[in-house]
């Protein structure tokens, strides 16, 4: 038992310190990724009808979008597709 305590304990710690270096080194590079926002969870702008974050009135409105990391918007499958790099009608 005690061997899984330490295993787990240099698990956390080699985690939180890699979250370090990447703070240390910025932010990761983010994209606005459309349509793959559940309702009322999108980011800022979603278009006509909606203010702001958190405004989007469906789940995967085409408009509506969330910043997901670079380079894999395209990738995140929703019921109505994959995400979008652009807005959708």
């Amino acid at each position: 038992m005690k061997l899984t305590t330490a295993a787990l304990a240099a698990t956390l710690a080699a985690s939180l310190a890699s979250g370090a270096a990447l703070a240390a080194e910025g932010k990761p590079a983010m994209e606005k990724c459309y349509g793959v926002a559940k309702a009322g969870h999108n980011d800022c702008a979603a278009g006509a009808g909606t203010s702001c974050a958190g405004t989007s009135k469906v789940d995967y409105q085409g408009n509506a979008w969330k910043l997901v990391k670079a380079g894999t918007c395209v990738t995140i499958k929703t019921p109505k597709g994959t995400g979008s790099l652009t807005p959708r009608g």
